[in-house]
């Protein structure tokens, strides 16, 4: 057909875009149909025939030769049809080529939006589909631009991508053109728009890291038990392994650590610790809460809070550098552990709770969620310290070791 070659325009895109051969023959039917409906009332009786090789198609419609007319859109007289050939007789179907002319410029131009309409939609569910089925998959891609909330990340293919800055390490800085490593989190369709967001902050970020490098992890010797992490600081990571003769914590840190250093450096040098699983709660709490060791461990089902005494030195290890350790042993073990400290036989020492009367409930709960149970374990941290671990107000520190002084000094 003269003038507008859409088969030849689409065959382009499909090759672009993956669209497989019966959909791109479909979608071209579909919207001559929907022209011709509106030309003549009904596209029932035209056949379309579409020549994918040759990028070119045509129109026929079909009319059965009458005697007199009674439905303009299926019949055609016998007189206009001897006037082009008078081979034909009453009831038998003329099939007459419909030109592209025909459709005037307004038709032409509806075909046109049409099909374009379609392939942008073709595109959209393509990738909607594609990307739904690679959920939890590992991605690299190329920062194309960085906004304040969001990096915009493009794939191999051109797809857009996002990074939020909720899903990104604290340390995290892409600028146009840096590459990007991320997991697929999630696929959905927004304003008929399928939106991917990626991820560096999720546990399967790092489960993935894991598979990549350690191939008894990718091959199901070592199998990852639970991850948990504060994103850019530290995690913990327990692992298991069917075959006694594959140790899980080296396989997974390697010699010398070569395994896990490219997981941390990909991670901005977040803090890996690597533990064995086991379904003994308080060996698990133990491995959990390490370096530190623990002096006893009591548990209570009332409360799924697990009691943890320490010497005085081992506190600190145990509840890490702002509180990490503790924090993600207690995520890792689904229970809120609390820690305090064993006194030696000569200590004096006066529980904090015995204070309840001069210091607030909520702020004793803050010192002991440190670690700090003991009048003489507060006064023992600085009150900087104590102010940033436990969140608390440098002139509510001060008067808390205010009142715990008075006490030694009496």
């Amino acid at each position: 057909m003269e003038g507008l070659n859409l088969v030849s325009t689409f065959a382009e895109f499909k090759e672009l875009k993956n669209i497989d051969r019966p959909t791109m023959m479909s979608v071209l039917e579909d919207i001559f149909r929907a022209q011709l409906a509106r030309m003549y009332g009904s596209a029932d009786n035209f056949d379309i025939i579409i020549n994918i090789d040759k990028g070119d198609f045509e129109i026929w419609r079909n009319r059965e030769v009458v005697e007199t007319v009674e439905d303009p859109s299926t019949q055609i007289s016998k007189e206009e049809v001897d006037k082009i050939d008078s081979s034909y007789e009453i009831g038998e179907d003329y099939a007459e080529e419909v030109k592209l002319t025909s459709f005037g410029r307004r038709g032409i131009l509806n075909l046109r939006q049409n099909l374009q309409s379609r392939i942008s939609d073709l595109e959209k569910a393509n990738l909607y589909n594609s990307y739904k089925e690679r959920v939890g998959e590992i991605l690299v891609g190329e920062a194309y631009q960085a906004w304040k909330k969001e990096v915009l990340v493009m794939d191999e293919d051109g797809n857009e991508l996002l990074l939020p800055r909720t899903e990104q390490i604290p340390y995290d800085s892409f600028h146009k053109g840096d590459t990007v490593k991320a997991v697929i989190k999630s696929v959905e369709m927004k304003n008929n728009n399928p939106v991917i967001t990626l991820s560096r902050t999720s546990e399967m970020f790092l489960q993935k890291m894991f598979e990549q490098e350690v191939p008894e992890v990718f091959d199901g010797l070592i199998t990852i038990k639970k991850i948990v992490r504060i994103p850019g600081e530290r995690a913990k990571v327990a692992v298991e392994s069917y075959d006694d003769r594959v140790d899980p914590v080296g396989a997974c840190v390697g010699v010398k650590g070569s395994r896990i250093h490219g997981i941390v450096r990909e991670l901005r040098n977040e803090n890996i610790d690597v533990i064995s699983w086991t379904t003994n709660e308080q060996l698990l709490v133990q491995r959990a809460l390490s370096p530190a060791k623990i002096a006893s461990i009591k548990t209570s089902g009332d409360d799924n809070k697990i009691y943890v005494s320490l010497k005085p030195s081992e506190v600190s290890l145990a509840i890490g550098k702002g509180g990490n350790n503790i924090k993600l042993a207690s995520m890792l073990l689904g229970k809120e552990i609390e820690v305090f400290r064993e006194l030696e036989e000569e200590e004096e020492d006066v529980l904090l709770s015995a204070f309840d009367d001069e210091i607030e409930t909520w702020v004793i709960d803050a010192l002991k969620g440190i670690g700090c149970d003991t009048a003489k374990s507060v006064l023992a941290l600085s009150v900087e310290d104590i102010s940033k671990r436990a969140d608390l107000e440098i002139e509510t520190v001060e008067e808390v070791q205010k009142i715990l002084k008075a006490e030694f000094e009496d």
